[in-house]
């Protein structure tokens, strides 16, 4: 069971994470979405598309941008759509 935990709390926890350069993505309904708001920034991959980016917020504190998704992702990466993977001090355990 993967695991991705910031301040204490859960973020996501999985049997079904895809891993991809060295990230482990967690399925959408893996994710504890009520930690994660979505912010205005974005990135884009030459092979996997953009990706959008969301704050942690618990308990009071932020860890901005330390989660990403690829909401449409381009044909390569379309296991991963929708997955969020973290960095940022998120800690995550395969």
């Amino acid at each position: 069971m993967a695991v991705a935990k910031w301040n204490g709390v859960v973020l996501a926890e999985s049997d079904a994470v895809k891993e991809i350069e060295g990230n482990l993505y967690f399925p959408p309904d893996s994710v504890n979405m009520e930690y994660l708001k979505e912010t205005d920034t974005h990135s884009t991959c030459p092979w996997k598309g953009l990706a959008n980016y969301f704050d942690i917020a618990v308990n009071g504190e932020i860890n901005t941008d330390a989660a990403w998704h690829y909401p449409d992702p381009k044909p390569a990466a379309k296991e991963i759509k929708r997955y969020v993977a973290f960095w940022k001090g998120v800690e995550v355990t395969p």
